[in-house]
């Protein structure tokens, strides 16, 4: 591992050197990729540097005691510095060895987050219309810049169904951790006898996919135009704006609707369409390469219930590390991270204690 972190040191340190360089400024697209790396390499060789300082400094505390005749308040100084410098240097080998573990390719990527009602009608749609609420908040506590692509309301004020995309740093790396089903326990409005309710939601978190990444033949798209539907009212269009695009070979089907434009539908629909592609295709080799990731969160099986909602407890639990949390309403007002850094911790754990190594 040491022989690892001394060469990515080097290779940091030669990076510094080239971002100075004249012909390296002034080529955009290289300069971009440097810097890309320059950031990636930083945690890493800032955390050896700081294990580096522990163990030299815990040496010579060593040395020290070793030659003897010190006086006992000194003496007791430098031990006390000998165990503090040991202790730091294991937590930062502890936290390298997780700075080392492989990273998702797509997690420095955009996400498109998908959410459907499922079980429970119309206070599905409700509580679908919650987690966009949720993660919209979310996205915006950390920067990030989110964008509806596609939106089905209800009468109520649900939503059937609902597409948008988020772009900001991290957004994948962190957001991947809510693919699966959310379950909310509540009593509806419209119960009258106050009997709590139990409904579903399905939520996928994609990779954007760059037109780069994933080529699609116009001659496999079979594309149509049709009038917006939804709650009622000034939003919906008048014309045949709305667009259905079916790509022929998987039958995958996405419909678009939100813009008056079918210009514009129709690039959000393709943002879609090729990012649930690049999903499937990544899903397919996962399969082939045996179980390379059943510790990875979000590219499993959707129809997992990862977390529930309870109302009357004000409580939420994730179900995949056991974790409840008493602040509803904190969660749902976009307080993520203590269950997303919870998750993290889990799962990276999970591939330390199974011996996976930098590929």
């Amino acid at each position: 591992m040491f022989d690892q972190l001394q060469a990515t040191q080097a290779r940091y340190e030669e990076i510094s050197q080239m971002l100075t360089q004249p012909q390296v400024v002034s080529d955009n697209q290289k300069y971009r990729e440097l810097m890309k790396e320059y950031a990636a390499l930083g945690p890493i060789v800032e955390k050896y540097r700081e294990y580096a300082q522990a163990k030299e400094a815990a040496e010579e505390a060593r040395q020290l005691l070793e030659e003897g005749g010190l006086e006992r308040d000194f003496r007791e100084m430098v031990e006390n510095e000998l165990r503090e410098n040991r202790e730091k240097a294991e937590i930062a080998a502890e936290e390298l060895k997780i700075l080392l573990l492989p990273r998702d390719p797509n997690d420095s990527k955009n996400v498109i987050v998908e959410i459907r009602a499922g079980a429970g009608g119309e206070e599905a749609a409700l509580f679908a219309h919650s987690l966009l609420r949720m993660y919209s908040m979310y996205g915006e506590s950390r920067g990030w810049r989110a964008e509806i692509l596609n939106l089905n309301e209800t009468e109520l004020g649900g939503c059937k169904e609902v597409s948008f995309s988020i772009a900001g740093d991290g957004a994948y790396s962190r957001l991947k951790y809510e693919s699966g089903v959310h379950r909310v326990q509540r009593v509806p409005e419209t119960e009258t006898q106050g009997r709590i309710h139990t409904s579903t939601v399905t939520v996928a978190v994609l990779p954007e996919a760059e037109e780069v990444e994933l080529e699609i033949d116009p001659k496999d798209l079979k594309i149509d135009t049709f009038r917006s539907s939804g709650a009622g009212g000034q939003h919906i269009n008048k014309t045949s704006s709305a667009i259905r695009v079916t790509h022929l070979p998987t039958g995958m089907v996405v419909e678009c609707q939100d813009e008056r434009s079918q210009y514009k539908n129709k690039d959000k629909a393709l943002r879609v369409l090729r990012s649930r592609l690049l999903e499937q295709k990544q899903r397919e080799q996962d399969d082939r390469i045996a179980s390379e990731r059943k510790s990875q969160v979000g590219t499993g099986d959707r129809s997992e219930r990862i977390r529930t909602y309870n109302y009357p407890q004000g409580r939420v639990t994730d179900h995949r590390i056991n974790l409840t949390l008493y602040k509803l309403q904190a969660v749902l007002d976009g307080a993520l991270d203590e269950i997303i850094d919870a998750l993290i911790a889990y799962y990276q754990a999970q591939r330390l204690s199974s011996g996976e190594k930098e590929s």
